[in-house]
Protein backbone atom coordinates (compact mmCIF):
# COMPACT_ATOMS: atom_id res chain seq x y z
CA UNK A 1 0.00 0.00 0.00
CA UNK A 2 1.40 3.38 -1.02
CA UNK A 3 1.29 6.40 1.28
CA UNK A 4 0.72 8.79 -1.58
CA UNK A 5 -2.28 9.27 -3.84
CA UNK A 6 -2.09 8.44 -7.51
CA UNK A 7 -1.05 11.33 -9.78
CA UNK A 8 -3.82 11.02 -12.36
CA UNK A 9 -2.26 13.47 -14.81
CA UNK A 10 0.96 11.47 -14.96
CA UNK A 11 -0.93 8.19 -15.32
CA UNK A 12 -3.03 9.61 -18.16
CA UNK A 13 0.04 11.05 -19.89
CA UNK A 14 1.62 7.59 -19.85
CA UNK A 15 -1.60 6.18 -21.31
CA UNK A 16 -1.28 8.58 -24.22
CA UNK A 17 2.37 7.65 -24.80
CA UNK A 18 1.49 3.95 -24.74
CA UNK A 19 -1.36 4.54 -27.18
CA UNK A 20 0.91 6.35 -29.63
CA UNK A 21 3.52 3.63 -29.24
CA UNK A 22 1.13 0.90 -30.42
CA UNK A 23 -0.29 2.93 -33.31
CA UNK A 24 1.09 2.17 -36.75
CA UNK A 25 4.04 4.44 -37.38
CA UNK A 26 3.75 5.87 -33.87
CA UNK A 27 1.14 8.43 -34.93
CA UNK A 28 -2.57 9.00 -34.39
CA UNK A 29 -5.21 11.71 -34.15
CA UNK A 30 -6.44 12.85 -30.78
CA UNK A 31 -9.76 11.14 -31.53
CA UNK A 32 -8.04 7.81 -32.18
CA UNK A 33 -6.08 8.15 -28.93
CA UNK A 34 -9.25 9.01 -27.03
CA UNK A 35 -10.97 5.93 -28.39
CA UNK A 36 -8.06 3.68 -27.55
CA UNK A 37 -7.50 5.00 -24.01
CA UNK A 38 -11.09 5.78 -23.04
CA UNK A 39 -10.06 9.30 -22.06
CA UNK A 40 -12.14 12.34 -23.04
CA UNK A 41 -10.88 13.96 -26.24
CA UNK A 42 -10.36 17.31 -24.48
CA UNK A 43 -8.22 15.62 -21.85
CA UNK A 44 -6.22 13.89 -24.58
CA UNK A 45 -5.60 17.20 -26.35
CA UNK A 46 -4.33 18.81 -23.14
CA UNK A 47 -2.02 15.89 -22.50
CA UNK A 48 -0.73 15.97 -26.07
CA UNK A 49 -0.04 19.70 -25.79
CA UNK A 50 1.99 19.06 -22.64
CA UNK A 51 3.92 16.24 -24.27
CA UNK A 52 4.63 18.51 -27.23
CA UNK A 53 6.02 21.19 -24.94
CA UNK A 54 8.28 18.58 -23.32
CA UNK A 55 9.49 17.42 -26.75
CA UNK A 56 8.12 13.87 -26.70
CA UNK A 57 5.36 14.42 -29.26
CA UNK A 58 5.03 16.53 -32.39
CA UNK A 59 1.98 17.42 -34.47
CA UNK A 60 1.91 16.97 -38.23
CA UNK A 61 0.67 20.06 -40.07
CA UNK A 62 -0.48 17.96 -43.02
CA UNK A 63 -3.02 15.69 -41.34
CA UNK A 64 -3.21 17.02 -37.76
CA UNK A 65 -1.96 13.71 -36.38
CA UNK A 66 0.36 13.43 -33.40
CA UNK A 67 3.61 11.50 -33.57
CA UNK A 68 6.29 10.33 -31.18
CA UNK A 69 9.66 12.04 -31.40
CA UNK A 70 13.10 10.53 -30.93
CA UNK A 71 13.11 12.02 -27.43
CA UNK A 72 10.96 9.13 -26.17
CA UNK A 73 13.96 6.85 -26.63
CA UNK A 74 15.74 8.76 -23.87
CA UNK A 75 13.16 7.41 -21.42
CA UNK A 76 14.54 3.90 -21.86
CA UNK A 77 18.26 4.69 -21.90
CA UNK A 78 18.62 3.92 -18.20
CA UNK A 79 16.86 0.58 -18.52
CA UNK A 80 19.77 -1.68 -19.43
CA UNK A 81 19.91 -5.37 -20.24
CA UNK A 82 21.06 -5.86 -16.66
CA UNK A 83 17.84 -4.30 -15.40
CA UNK A 84 15.82 -6.35 -17.85
CA UNK A 85 17.24 -9.66 -16.70
CA UNK A 86 16.79 -8.69 -13.05
CA UNK A 87 13.16 -7.81 -13.80
CA UNK A 88 12.15 -11.06 -15.49
CA UNK A 89 14.15 -13.45 -13.29
CA UNK A 90 12.44 -13.34 -9.84
CA UNK A 91 9.33 -15.47 -10.59
CA UNK A 92 11.49 -18.04 -12.37
CA UNK A 93 13.91 -18.07 -9.45
CA UNK A 94 10.94 -18.60 -7.14
CA UNK A 95 9.99 -21.71 -9.09
CA UNK A 96 13.59 -22.87 -8.95
CA UNK A 97 13.55 -22.49 -5.17
CA UNK A 98 10.53 -24.76 -4.96
CA UNK A 99 12.49 -27.45 -6.82
CA UNK A 100 15.86 -27.28 -5.07
CA UNK A 101 15.10 -25.74 -1.61
CA UNK A 102 18.57 -24.17 -1.39
CA UNK A 103 18.80 -20.43 -2.27
CA UNK A 104 19.99 -19.06 -5.59
CA UNK A 105 21.42 -15.76 -6.82
CA UNK A 106 21.19 -13.97 -10.14
CA UNK A 107 24.51 -12.20 -10.74
CA UNK A 108 25.82 -9.85 -13.41
CA UNK A 109 29.40 -8.69 -14.07
CA UNK A 110 30.73 -5.60 -12.33
CA UNK A 111 34.35 -5.13 -13.33
CA UNK A 112 36.44 -7.74 -11.52
CA UNK A 113 33.49 -9.38 -9.75
CA UNK A 114 29.91 -10.55 -10.10
CA UNK A 115 27.29 -8.53 -8.28
CA UNK A 116 24.12 -10.12 -6.91
CA UNK A 117 21.10 -8.53 -8.57
CA UNK A 118 18.34 -10.83 -7.29
CA UNK A 119 18.26 -13.65 -4.75
CA UNK A 120 15.96 -16.16 -3.10
CA UNK A 121 17.95 -16.23 0.14
CA UNK A 122 15.24 -14.38 2.03
CA UNK A 123 12.66 -16.99 1.00
CA UNK A 124 14.69 -20.16 1.53
CA UNK A 125 14.42 -21.98 4.85
CA UNK A 126 17.92 -23.30 4.18
CA UNK A 127 19.46 -19.85 3.72
CA UNK A 128 22.46 -18.95 5.85
CA UNK A 129 22.58 -15.32 4.62
CA UNK A 130 19.86 -12.69 4.19
CA UNK A 131 21.13 -9.34 2.94
CA UNK A 132 22.58 -10.53 -0.36
CA UNK A 133 21.52 -8.08 -3.07
CA UNK A 134 24.45 -5.89 -3.99
CA UNK A 135 27.07 -8.28 -2.62
CA UNK A 136 30.10 -8.82 -4.85
CA UNK A 137 31.32 -12.35 -5.61
CA UNK A 138 34.93 -13.01 -6.72
CA UNK A 139 35.06 -13.75 -10.43
CA UNK A 140 37.53 -16.65 -10.39
CA UNK A 141 36.67 -18.15 -6.99
CA UNK A 142 32.92 -18.66 -7.23
CA UNK A 143 30.63 -20.78 -9.39
CA UNK A 144 28.73 -17.69 -10.51
CA UNK A 145 31.89 -15.90 -11.57
CA UNK A 146 33.41 -18.91 -13.28
CA UNK A 147 30.22 -19.67 -15.23
CA UNK A 148 30.10 -16.12 -16.58
CA UNK A 149 33.85 -15.75 -17.10
CA UNK A 150 34.15 -18.93 -19.16
CA UNK A 151 31.14 -18.21 -21.35
CA UNK A 152 31.59 -14.50 -22.04
CA UNK A 153 33.25 -13.27 -25.29
CA UNK A 154 37.04 -13.55 -25.50
CA UNK A 155 37.54 -9.77 -25.55
CA UNK A 156 35.47 -9.30 -22.41
CA UNK A 157 37.28 -12.14 -20.67
CA UNK A 158 40.63 -10.49 -21.45
CA UNK A 159 39.36 -7.20 -20.01
CA UNK A 160 38.36 -8.99 -16.81
CA UNK A 161 41.73 -10.71 -16.61
CA UNK A 162 43.54 -7.42 -17.05
CA UNK A 163 41.68 -6.01 -14.05
CA UNK A 164 42.40 -9.10 -11.95
CA UNK A 165 46.07 -9.19 -12.93
CA UNK A 166 46.40 -5.61 -11.71
CA UNK A 167 45.30 -6.75 -8.26
CA UNK A 168 41.92 -5.04 -8.17
CA UNK A 169 40.23 -8.33 -7.20
CA UNK A 170 42.65 -9.14 -4.39
CA UNK A 171 45.92 -11.06 -4.19
CA UNK A 172 44.33 -14.51 -4.42
CA UNK A 173 42.58 -13.74 -7.70
CA UNK A 174 45.60 -11.84 -8.97
CA UNK A 175 47.73 -14.98 -8.66
CA UNK A 176 45.09 -17.06 -10.44
CA UNK A 177 44.67 -14.52 -13.25
CA UNK A 178 48.41 -14.49 -13.89
CA UNK A 179 48.47 -18.28 -14.28
CA UNK A 180 47.61 -18.63 -17.98
CA UNK A 181 47.50 -22.42 -17.89
CA UNK A 182 45.06 -22.41 -14.99
CA UNK A 183 42.81 -19.84 -16.67
CA UNK A 184 42.73 -21.88 -19.87
CA UNK A 185 41.97 -25.04 -17.91
CA UNK A 186 39.16 -23.38 -15.94
CA UNK A 187 37.61 -21.91 -19.08
CA UNK A 188 37.80 -25.19 -20.96
CA UNK A 189 36.32 -27.21 -18.10
CA UNK A 190 33.34 -24.89 -17.61
CA UNK A 191 32.64 -24.80 -21.33
CA UNK A 192 32.81 -28.60 -21.59
CA UNK A 193 30.69 -29.17 -18.49
CA UNK A 194 28.22 -26.35 -19.21
CA UNK A 195 28.36 -25.09 -15.62
CA UNK A 196 30.70 -23.64 -13.02
CA UNK A 197 31.37 -24.86 -9.47
CA UNK A 198 33.05 -23.90 -6.25
CA UNK A 199 33.38 -26.16 -3.23
CA UNK A 200 35.35 -24.44 -0.51
CA UNK A 201 37.47 -22.65 -3.14
CA UNK A 202 36.59 -19.20 -1.80
CA UNK A 203 38.60 -18.84 1.42
CA UNK A 204 36.20 -16.27 2.88
CA UNK A 205 33.31 -18.73 2.43
CA UNK A 206 35.12 -22.04 2.81
CA UNK A 207 32.06 -23.90 4.11
CA UNK A 208 29.97 -22.92 1.09
CA UNK A 209 29.50 -24.81 -2.15
CA UNK A 210 27.75 -23.67 -5.30
CA UNK A 211 26.95 -24.63 -8.86
CA UNK A 212 26.07 -22.07 -11.51
CA UNK A 213 25.16 -21.73 -15.17
CA UNK A 214 25.41 -18.81 -17.56
CA UNK A 215 22.18 -17.11 -18.62
CA UNK A 216 22.92 -16.79 -22.32
CA UNK A 217 21.68 -17.17 -25.85
CA UNK A 218 23.57 -17.41 -29.14
CA UNK A 219 24.33 -13.70 -29.13
CA UNK A 220 25.40 -12.80 -25.60
CA UNK A 221 25.79 -13.77 -21.96
CA UNK A 222 23.39 -11.82 -19.74
CA UNK A 223 24.15 -13.12 -16.26
CA UNK A 224 24.79 -16.22 -14.24
CA UNK A 225 22.43 -18.14 -11.97
CA UNK A 226 23.61 -20.28 -9.06
CA UNK A 227 22.40 -22.58 -6.32
CA UNK A 228 24.29 -22.16 -3.03
CA UNK A 229 24.51 -24.83 -0.33
CA UNK A 230 26.51 -25.91 2.70
CA UNK A 231 29.28 -28.26 1.67
CA UNK A 232 28.79 -30.41 4.77
CA UNK A 233 25.19 -31.04 3.72
CA UNK A 234 25.60 -31.70 -0.02
CA UNK A 235 28.50 -33.25 -1.89
CA UNK A 236 29.64 -31.58 -5.09
CA UNK A 237 28.69 -34.63 -7.15
CA UNK A 238 25.17 -34.60 -5.70
CA UNK A 239 24.87 -30.87 -6.29
CA UNK A 240 25.81 -31.27 -9.94
CA UNK A 241 23.36 -34.13 -10.40
CA UNK A 242 20.45 -32.56 -8.53
CA UNK A 243 20.79 -28.84 -9.18
CA UNK A 244 22.43 -28.26 -12.55
CA UNK A 245 19.50 -29.53 -14.69
CA UNK A 246 16.91 -27.26 -12.98
CA UNK A 247 19.41 -24.39 -13.15
CA UNK A 248 19.78 -24.89 -16.89
CA UNK A 249 16.02 -24.98 -17.32
CA UNK A 250 15.59 -21.79 -15.27
CA UNK A 251 18.31 -20.01 -17.27
CA UNK A 252 16.58 -20.98 -20.53
CA UNK A 253 13.27 -19.66 -19.16
CA UNK A 254 14.88 -16.34 -18.26
CA UNK A 255 16.29 -15.98 -21.78
CA UNK A 256 12.88 -16.82 -23.27
CA UNK A 257 11.25 -14.21 -21.03
CA UNK A 258 13.80 -11.60 -22.14
CA UNK A 259 12.95 -12.26 -25.79
CA UNK A 260 9.26 -11.73 -25.08
CA UNK A 261 9.87 -8.26 -23.63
Amino acid sequence: MTTYTNVRGLARGLQVLRALNVMEGGRATSQQIAELTGLHRTTVRRLLETLMEEGFVRRSASDDSFRLTLAVRSLSEGFTDTERVATVAPPIMGQLLQRVAWPSDLTTPDGDAMIIRETTHRFSQLSFHRAMVGRRLPMLLTAAGRAYFAMCPDEEREDILELLRSGSGGEEQQALARNDALVRSLTRRVREDGFGTNYGDWTAQAKIGAVAVAVKDEERVYASLNVVFLSRAVSLADAVRRYVPPLQEAAAEIVAALKEK
